[in-house]
């Protein structure tokens, strides 16, 4: 069953930890197939690391994406994360970024599958490191890592520990390129 064009709302879906390293392996050809065969319409792809735009029936986020990792899981045989954005949240996102006067090439963000609670944010805002900066704003941390994500500290583990919840992150080009995919 094919979503109806006035109904549909464009999506992105962000998908944790995939085809990194040779492990956890989803052909983004069989995950636009499989999405589409589940009534999803206008399904892109973007890289091999879980970067999906599509339009589905506007809907709650939670149940988008209860829905996708259970699609993934039955169609792949694996339990992963996903982030779930609507097209304007996402350019909400990258206009909000309070680092976009630094150097592109080392801004990141980390997206998470929830607003963190405020406490979590807090205890998580203690940690410093000397070169690295981020910032919480709602469902998405901004981080700048002048040397590079390979070198921060504040890495995605790090974050989900501290604030409970699931995070993917993507980088600044990675960002601006999901914005043009999304306008389907």
């Amino acid at each position: 069953m094919k979503i109806e064009e006035k109904s549909a709302q464009n999506y992105i879906a962000l998908l944790r930890g995939i085809n990194v390293g040779g492990h956890r392996k989803i052909a983004m050809a069989e995950l636009r197939s499989l999405l589409s065969e589940a009534g999803f319409t206008k399904v892109k792809t973007y890289i091999q690391t879980g970067n999906v735009g599509f339009q589905a029936k506007a809907q709650d986020k939670l149940v988008l994406k209860a829905r996708l990792e259970k699609l993934i899981r039955k169609g792949f045989g694996l339990d992963v994360p996903v982030v779930v954005l609507t097209q304007q949240e996402l350019k909400v996102i990258f206009d909000e970024n309070p680092y976009k006067a630094e150097d592109q090439k080392q801004n990141y963000f980390v997206l998470l599958s929830a607003v963190p609670r405020e406490e979590d944010v807090l205890e998580a805002s203690k940690k410093t490191y000397s070169h690295d900066v981020y910032s919480i704003h709602g469902q998405c941390i901004y981080l700048y890592c002048p040397q590079g994500y390979g070198q921060t500290k504040f890495n995605l583990s790090y974050f989900e520990k501290k604030l409970h919840v699931n995070a993917t992150g993507r980088n600044y080009n990675t960002i601006v390129k999901l914005l043009s995919l999304s306008d389907i």
